[in-house]
Formats: C-alpha cells, sequence, structure tokens
C-alpha cells in the first residue's frame, strides 16, 4: 500500500506510549533538545530542536549521542 499524503509519519502511525513518556525536553548549554532518558544518568540525543544551523554541526548533541545529566549547562525545560 502506498500513503501519499504531506503529513508527517508522527501523525499517520504515532509512537507507542511507553517511548513517548520517557522523552524530555532540555537545554544544553543553551541548545533545546529533545531527549530519552536511558538512565537515572545519561540521556540520549532524540532531536535537536534549535533553529540555528551551527548547532547541527556540534558533534556532542547529534542525534544518537549520550549525554551525561552530570554535565554542566543541562537542564530541563
Amino acid at each position: 500500500m502506498i500513503l501519499y499524503t504531506m503529513m508527517p509519519n508522527e501523525l499517520i502511525f504515532p509512537y507507542e506510549a511507553d517511548v513517548i513518556s520517557k522523552q524530555q525536553m532540555i537545554t544544553f548549554q543553551g541548545i533545546p533538545l529533545l531527549v530519552d532518558v536511558t538512565d537515572q544518568q545519561n540521556v540520549q540525543v532524540v532531536r535537536i530542536l534549535s533553529s540555528d544551523p551551527q548547532h547541527f554541526m556540534d558533534e556532542r548533541i547529534c542525534p544518537g549521542a549520550k549525554i551525561s545529566v552530570n554535565q554542566e549547562g543541562l537542564s530541563a525545560l
């Protein structure tokens, strides 16, 4: 089956509720991020929410990167 639509995949095929419940919006050194809480000490970057192109070039916050909660400059939104 082929579905032709302009709607994003997330609206047509929603994620499971438990996956979304583990996600959180945070700021890392002034950069807004959507992260997945892996454990109490680490988070994994899911999406960069910034509109600054330079933030997408930063390897520390690329999707899939792990960030320690204890790092300086990390705060929850």
